[in-house]
C-alpha cells in the first residue's frame, strides 16, 4: 500500500490543500488568514482588521463595519504545498456564503475564542461542515486575552459540538504572559518574541515538563481508543511514537472521529506556523476525498481528481467587478486552459474561457491552465451562476449545487427618481446573480419591488452596495418578516370535482382528500402526500399530478397569502373519465381541492424566531432582561463568563429590528448580541380558524 509520502512524491495533487476558515463573528478568522499570508511570505506587512488594511476584507463595507461579509479566496504556499484558502463570514446573515464555500472545500480550520469558547455561530458553521462531511482542525485563538483558558474552550467544544477534541499543544504562560506552546507530539517548546516573529524551538521548560508528559499520555490514550493501529502499538509499547501519533491523528481527522486542537494568538502572531504545519499534516488533499459524484441522464457518475479525466467544475461564487465578471470555481477533474470551450450544464449552452486567474482576494495572477484540485477564478463566462456545473462538452455532467436557504426578511425598495427605476432593476438583478440567497420579486398587490434576504444586516449591506457601486439613491421600506401558515386542525373527506367543457376535449377529475397536521418527523420540506386509493380508481400518473397540484396550492394560504407548511394530504378516492381525464385536469383538481380544504381547516399563523445570545456587563442584566421580555423573548439560559453575563433567549425575528441600537443605548455601548434563525413558532395574535 502506498503511503501518504509516496503519493506526495508521485502526484502533485497530494501537495494541495483547499480549506476554509470558519468561526463566530469576532473570533479572529480574518486575523488568522492575514497571519497565514504573512507567515507564508504572500504579504510582507501584517494587515489589521481595526485599521482596515486586511487583504481578504477588501470591500469598503467590510472595512467600515470591521466584519467579513463576502467569502474571499486567497492562495499561498507553505512547506512545498499549495494552500487555497477561503475566509468565510462569521455573521449569521451571511451563512449562505459559508454554505457555498463549504461545498467546494476539502477541509477547514475552525477558530474559537479562548474566552468565549463555542459561540452560537461557531455551532452553526460546525453543523454546516458536518452536513458536507468536511474534516476540520480547531484553533483556539486569543490566548493572550484576560480570562482566556484553553481547557475551558476545549470543554465547550466537547460538550456543544460533540467531537473528540485531541489537544496537541500546551500553552506556555497565560493571558498577557502567553509566549508560546509545547508541541506534545515532538515534546518541544515553540516560543515567540514580543514582535511575533519566527518561532524559536527549544526544550520543554522544566516547570511544564511534568504537565506536558501528563497531557501527552492523555493524548496517546485518546488516540489509541479510536484508532486500531495506534491501539496495537500502544498495547505493545505502552506509548506511541511521534510518527504513529501523527498518522493516527490524520486518519481520525479525515474520518471525523476526532478533531485536532491547537492554540495561539493570531493578533500577536503566535501559533500560526504550527497551525500551517497541522493543515499540511492532517487536512486532506484532493486525492484524499471521495471522487466527486454527478449525474448524466439520471445516472450517477464519479469523476476522479485526475488532470487527465474529463473536465468537471462547480461554480460557487460570481462577482461583477468594474473590470468584468469573475466566476469562481472548484475544478474537480480534468484540465482547462485559456480559450477552451466548456459546457454550462445548467444553462445548457457552451461558454468560452477568456482568462484563468489565481486569486488573492481582490488581486489576481494569470494562469495558463487550471487542473483538478484547483480553486480559481475565470473571466469570460456570461451565463454561469453560483451552483452551475461546467464540464467538457463531450462528457456532460451535472454536480449537486449548494443548498440555498429561504429568505426570512423583506424590504420594499424603489428608486427616488423615475429615471433611475431601470438602473435599479438592473442593479437588483446583478445582486441576485452574485448572491442566490437574495430574492427580488414584485408584489402583485402593491406593485412594489421587494428585496428578501437572510436578515436585517444582509439587506442593509445589499442596499448599501447598490448605493455605492451604482450611485443610486434608493428608498427602503421597513423590514418585514416572512410568515408561514400551518394546519392546526384538518378536514376529512373533502370532495372536489373539476369539470370543464368548452368545445373540443374536456377536462374531468374527481378527488377526495384528507388534510391533517404533519408529524414533526415527516416531510423534510414541511409537506407529505400519500395515496390510499384502491382498485386503480385513480391511475398512478394522475396521483402524481394531484400531488403536483397540491404543491402548487401551498404557495398561498387562506390567512394572508403566506406559504403553507406542516401538513399531510391523503388522496382517499377519485374517479376518471374515459376521454376527458388527463394529468392537467387532475393537477388542477389537486390545486383547487387543497385550497378549498385549507379554507375549512383551523389554520395557524407562524412567525420566524431566532436564538439570541446577549453578552452584557452584569450591572445591565436587569435592563436587558426587561427589554427581551417586552420583545416577547423567552429566556432559555444564562451564565457568567469572564465578568460578563451571557443571556440566551428565543425572540421573534420581527421584534429584533433595531435591537442593536437599543442594546447599545441600554448598556452604554458595552453590550453585544448574536442571533441565528431556529425555525418558526405560532404568532400570538394569529387567528385559529377562518
Amino acid at each position: 500500500m502506498r503511503t501518504h509520502l509516496d503519493r506526495h512524491l508521485t502526484n502533485p495533487l497530494a501537495a494541495v490543500r483547499n480549506l476554509g476558515i470558519l468561526a463566530h463573528v469576532d473570533a479572529g478568522k480574518t486575523t488568522v488568514t492575514e497571519r497565514i499570508l504573512f507567515a507564508t511570505g504572500t504579504t510582507h506587512k501584517r494587515g489589521e482588521v481595526h485599521e482596515g488594511t486586511t487583504v481578504t476584507d477588501f470591500d469598503p463595507q467590510e472595512r467600515d463595519r470591521g466584519i467579513t461579509i463576502f467569502a474571499a479566496a486567497v492562495s499561498c504556499a507553505w512547506d512545498g504545498h499549495r494552500v487555497n484558502l477561503i475566509d468565510t463570514p462569521g455573521h449569521v446573515d451571511f451563512a449562505d456564503e459559508v454554505e457555498r464555500s463549504l461545498r467546494v472545500l476539502d477541509g477547514a480550520v475552525a477558530v474559537f475564542d479562548a474566552v468565549a469558547g463555542v459561540e452560537p455561530q461557531s455551532e452553526s458553521v460546525w453543523r454546516q461542515a458536518d452536513r458536507h462531511g468536511v474534516p476540520r482542525i480547531a484553533f483556539v485563538n486569543k490566548l493572550d486575552r484576560a480570562g482566556a483558558d484553553l481547557d475551558t474552550a476545549v470543554a465547550s467544544i466537547r460538550e456543544r459540538l460533540h467531537p473528540a477534541p485531541l489537544v496537541v499543544q500546551l500553552p506556555i504562560g497565560a493571558e498577557d504572559a502567553f509566549t508560546g506552546v509545547v508541541d506534545l507530539l515532538r515534546m518541544r517548546a515553540l516560543t515567540w518574541d514580543g514582535e511575533g516573529g519566527a518561532a524559536t524551538e527549544g526544550p520543554v521548560p522544566d516547570a511544564l515538563l511534568e504537565e506536558a508528559r501528563r497531557r501527552r499520555r492523555l493524548l496517546e490514550e485518546a488516540v489509541a481508543e479510536r484508532h486500531p493501529a495506534a491501539l496495537e502499538e500502544f498495547c505493545d509499547r505502552e506509548t506511541l511514537a511521534a510518527d504513529t501519533l501523527a498518522a493516527a491523528l490524520r486518519d481520525l481527522t479525515h474520518s471525523g472521529d476526532g478533531v485536532v486542537v491547537l492554540c495561539g494568538s493570531a493578533y500577536r502572531n503566535r501559533g500560526i506556523e504550527p497551525l500551517l504545519d497541522a493543515v499540511v499534516a492532517y487536512l486532506p488533499s484532493p486525492l484524499d476525498v471521495p471522487a466527486v459524484c454527478g449525474t448524466h441522464h439520471g445516472v450517477d457518475e464519479r469523476r476522479p481528481a485526475d488532470p487527465a479525466a474529463p473536465f468537471a467544475a462547480l461554480v460557487f461564487k460570481v462577482n461583477a467587478t468594474p473590470t468584468g465578471r469573475l466566476t469562481y470555481l472548484r475544478v474537480y477533474s480534468g484540465t482547462i486552459e485559456k480559450a477552451d470551450t466548456v459546457w454550462d450544464a445548467g444553462a445548457r449552452r457552451t461558454e468560452r474561457i477568456g482568462r484563468i486567474l489565481r486569486v488573492r482576494a481582490d488581486r489576481h495572477a494569470q494562469l495558463d491552465r487550471a487542473v483538478a484540485g484547483d480553486i480559481v477564478a475565470v473571466v469570460g463566462l456570461k451565463s454561469a451562476r453560483a451552483g452551475s456545473t461546467l464540464c467538457a462538452p463531450g462528457a456532460p455532467l451535472v454536480l449537486e449545487p449548494p443548498g440555498v436557504a429561504d429568505p426570512v426578511v423583506s424590504v420594499a425598495v424603489e428608486a427616488r427618481t423615475s429615471t433611475d427605476a431601470e438602473r435599479l432593476a438592473s442593479a437588483l438583478a446583478r445582486l441576485a446573480e452574485e448572491d442566490p440567497s437574495l430574492v427580488v420579486r414584485t408584489d402583485a398587490e402593491t406593485g412594489q419591488t421587494v428585496l428578501s434576504g437572510m436578515g436585517e444586516l444582509h439587506l442593509e449591506v445589499a442596499v448599501e452596495k447598490i448605493r455605492r457601486d451604482q450611485g443610486l439613491d434608493v428608498n427602503v421600506g421597513r423590514p418585514r418578516v416572512s410568515y408561514r401558515e400551518t394546519v392546526a386542525r384538518g378536514v376529512s373527506g373533502l370532495v372536489y370535482r373539476h369539470v370543464k367543457q368548452d368545445g373540443g376535449a374536456g377536462q374531468f377529475a374527481h378527488v377526495v382528500l384528507d388534510v391533517e397536521p404533519l408529524e414533526s418527523e415527516e416531510g423534510a420540506d414541511g409537506f407529505a402526500f400519500r395515496s390510499a386509493v384502491v382498485g386503480g380508481r385513480v391511475p398512478q400518473e394522475y396521483v402524481r399530478a394531484v400531488e403536483a397540484g397540491c404543491r402548487d396550492a401551498l404557495a398561498e394560504g387562506p390567512l394572508g397569502g403566506h406559504p403553507v407548511t406542516g401538513l399531510r394530504v391523503t388522496l382517499n378516492d377519485g374517479a376518471t373519465h374515459v376521454k376527458d381525464s388527463s394529468e392537467t385536469a387532475f393537477r388542477t383538481a389537486g390545486r383547487f381541492a387543497l385550497r378549498e380544504a385549507l379554507r375549512g381547516c383551523a389554520m395557524l399563523l407562524l412567525e420566524p424566531v431566532s436564538e439570541v445570545t446577549v453578552t452584557v456587563p452584569e450591572d445591565a442584566v436587569g435592563s436587558v432582561l426587561g427589554d427581551l421580555a417586552a420583545r416577547r423573548g423567552r429566556v432559555t439560559a444564562s451564565a457568567t463568563r469572564a465578568g460578563a453575563a451571557v443571556v440566551t433567549a428565543t425572540v421573534p425575528l420581527a421584534e429584533l429590528f433595531g435591537y442593536a441600537t437599543r442594546l447599545r443605548s441600554r448598556t452604554q455601548g458595552r453590550g453585544t448580541f448574536t442571533a441565528r434563525p431556529t425555525g418558526y413558532a405560532p404568532a400570538p395574535s394569529a387567528p385559529l380558524a377562518r
